[in-house]
């Protein structure tokens, strides 16, 4: 749970008011946001004054006020409460505006950046064989066992994005025309077009949460939330229950549109659809051909589903959360956009493996070239060197509820404002996640 309170930065133990700002106090293992009032704990000289104060389903409870400072919103004791509260491990304090992201480069080890051939060539190895394995899964499975074989081979497609997404970076091989191959190829059997993908990322990198500039997921604007009743509907649900596969809209809307493209991005835009489009075109046909619609469904729709579930659980999860602000273009700071807005996820061990640590994403923001194979390495030394400033999680329940119940709406002030607070006629779908999705971390 999450309280709301207008509290000073420190309280003066004599009688002259000392200037006031906002900050949200968090309680652990609950989720919601509740307002309270200064002006119901201002104290008078020394004397002590309890409060009430009710949340939505009028459960009073007793706040006293006493003339102690309270914890401020950058000390560690608020921060840790916070983590608890969201499912983090840590939340960082935030990074002085003066550092600059060339001096968080400058202390990373030079040979983080090397790209080795033979682990390059391994990861590709990696995918095939477990993809491969996969399918193989999937012919065998009994019915029962095939959700399980969608689980593995569905992640070890995602896997196949990774090694594309190294060639987009240009961290795969020193090669430029190798990784330009190797980058389509490892995208066909997910359907996505290598090159319109890379000239939207290279964007999401240089403006990450950025407002109105970012291209990877955006917030959900008040003005849009309210502009028709459909829409919103549409809203609730996508950023509610089907957020874990919301990356499939963002893949149809963002990167199959030419007009959405520079004139002198269109003409390897139009190479990477027409290599899409013929594999769907001589894939898809050999596929039924061979083992029916059925086996389309079996074979390449489930797994296919499966990485979107990763490719949008690892989107959200890297930069959305009820702490990490966007910030318009004359606000933002590329340090703290990168260090500060992106979060570190841990998960097992097997999804690390064939996911070619793609979710170890802080020191990928901070360079993009660093290979996939040497962000564990890059990440310690960050940890080393700016440890206080990060994000930190392992995957877990509590953490996905938070993003999922209440990063919504965004709003400058709040970061976020929940669907069910300024819609709750409307949010059936959030008050059904907040019921069944359990709170554990």
């Amino acid at each position: 749970m999450a309280f709301r309170i207008s509290d000073s930065v420190f309280l003066s133990m004599g009688t002259q008011p000392r200037p006031i700002r906002t900050q949200k106090i968090a309680a652990p293992n609950s989720l919601g946001i509740y307002p309270l009032t200064w002006e119901r704990l201002l104290l008078k000289g020394d004397k002590r004054k309890n409060c009430l104060f009710y949340s939505r389903k009028s459960r009073p409870v007793q706040a006293v006020a006493t003339p102690v400072a309270p914890s401020s919103a950058d000390s560690a004791e608020y921060r840790k409460q916070l983590a608890e509260s969201y499912g983090f491990s840590q939340i960082g304090e935030p990074l002085p505006g003066n550092v600059t992201l060339r001096e968080i480069i400058d202390t990373l080890p030079k040979k983080v950046f090397e790209i080795d051939n033979v682990k390059a060539w391994k990861t590709v190895m990696i995918s095939v064989t477990s993809y491969a394995l996969g399918l193989f899964m999937i012919s065998k499975a009994p019915w029962y066992l095939l959700p399980f074989a969608w689980a593995w081979t569905g992640t070890a497609v995602t896997g196949f994005f990774v090694i594309g997404h190294d060639c987009a970076h240009k961290s795969f091989s020193k090669n430029k025309f190798v990784e330009d191959i190797v980058g389509t190829l490892a995208f066909l059997p997910l359907i996505y077009p290598y090159e319109p993908w890379r000239f939207k990322h290279d964007r999401h990198h240089a403006k990450t949460n950025m407002l109105f500039e970012d291209t990877a997921w955006q917030p959900v604007w008040k003005e849009e939330f309210d502009s028709s009743p459909l829409l919103r509907k549409a809203i609730i649900y996508g950023y509610g229950p089907f957020r874990a596969w919301m990356s499939i809209a963002h893949w149809l809307i963002c990167h199959f549109d030419i007009k959405k493209f520079r004139p002198n991005e269109v003409q390897r835009v139009k190479i990477s659809l027409a290599c899409v489009f013929a594999f769907m075109a001589i894939g898809w046909p050999l596929i039924v051909y061979k083992t029916g619609i059925m086996g389309w469904i079996k074979f390449w729709l489930m797994p296919w589903l499966g990485y979107h579930f990763w490719m949008s659980t690892f989107t959200m999860v890297h930069h959305t959360a009820p702490h990490i602000p966007f910030k318009s273009s004359d606000k933002w700071n590329a340090a703290q956009a990168q260090l500060n807005g992106t979060v570190h996820c841990g998960y097992p061990r097997w999804i690390e493996i064939l996911c070619h640590n793609i979710n170890v994403h802080i020191p990928h923001h901070i360079s993009s070239k660093i290979p996939s194979y040497n962000l564990p390495a890059a990440h310690k030394s960050i940890q080393e060197n700016w440890g206080k400033y990060l994000n930190e999680a392992t995957w877990n329940w509590r953490l996905m509820k938070t993003i999922m119940t209440l990063c919504h709406v965004y709003d400058e002030e709040e970061n976020y404002v929940a669907f069910n607070k300024l819609a709750p006629e409307d949010s059936q779908p959030i008050e059904f996640l907040k019921r069944v999705m359990p709170d554990y971390a």
